[in-house]
């Protein structure tokens, strides 16, 4: 319901809303490839290990042309497919660019409200860094693959701001010192802060380093309380989640005006050249 939107999601949301506040978030985010589900997989695996429950948010791209979404992460994750502490959902970003579906925050809030205490959001992979993901979890891990030294160069402004930890996934493969050194150095030129963000080596594929990992997490999560930054953050989202809200009220608002007799009939006068665009807006405003 949440993910169609509308007005049943809506009142979904209002119920459950008083609810929530509860979950401590984890969002993983990478460029394509880089194995985000196997990590995620082997998180899980991890947190199920301490006894806790755990909701995932797997968000798919939505294809440009054909409007669907393969929603495949759920095949990667086929091990928990029968755990009852485990919820996986595959949603589609249906062609929000920022790797998030808008109803992300909403989905969240549904398994907050179901007492999950973990939830984790694996972002889709689309080749470019993804801040929306800060903005949508407590802890962002951010997944590197090595011999990605270029691409760190490239982004590191980005990465820095969003990272709490970096994980160097497929460490098995060359190149993994040449990474860790790039991150080190990006670290060091940056602006400190309280918290430096940790590097991580994992091969998802066997499990190794997700021990190290989840410790990671923990320490996180424990500076986060400690520091009060948790409030901040989270205080932040909600700001911001309410102004992505206008907005979409908004844009309706101004798809709805710019059709009809009276929009087509001032585009007219705009190819005439009666009127200029920025008069025409100011016709269809008032």
């Amino acid at each position: 319901m949440v993910e169609q939107g509308g007005a049943d999601g809506r009142a979904a949301v209002a119920g459950l809303f008083s609810h929530t506040g509860a979950a401590y978030t984890v969002g993983i985010t990478g460029a394509p490839g880089a194995g985000k589900s196997t990590l995620t997989d082997a998180l899980i695996a991890r947190i199920r290990r301490e006894g806790a429950e755990v909701g995932v948010l797997a968000i798919d791209p939505t294809s440009p042309f054909s409007g669907g979404a393969i929603l495949g992460d759920r095949v990667r994750m086929q091990d928990h497919a029968t755990d009852p502490g485990v919820f996986i959902r595959s949603m589609a970003t249906r062609g929000h660019l920022g790797g998030l579906a808008l109803a992300t925050p909403q989905a969240q809030r549904v398994l907050d409200a179901a007492a999950f205490p973990w939830i984790l959001v694996e972002t889709v992979g689309v080749g470019q860094v993804e801040v929306e993901i800060a903005g949508t979890a407590d802890t962002t891990i951010v997944v590197v693959t090595p011999g990605w030294g270029d691409s760190v160069q490239a982004n590191k402004a980005g990465l820095l701001e969003i990272a709490d930890v970096f994980v160097v996934n497929k460490s098995d493969r060359p190149g993994v010192a040449e990474t860790v050194r790039d991150l080190e150095m990006m670290l060091e030129l940056s602006v400190r802060h309280p918290w430096r963000p940790p590097i991580i080596e994992t091969i998802a594929t066997s499990g190794e380093g997700a021990d190290e990992l989840w410790g990671v997490i923990g320490e996180h999560r424990a500076h986060l309380y400690r520091s009060g930054e948790v409030e901040v953050r989270r205080a932040a989202r909600l700001r911001e989640e309410l102004r992505m809200i206008v907005a979409a009220m908004l844009r309706a608002q101004v798809e709805d005006r710019c059709r009809g007799e009276e929009f087509e009939a001032l585009v007219r006068r705009v190819e005439g050249r009666e009127i200029d665009p920025y008069a025409a807006a100011d016709e269809l405003l008032r």
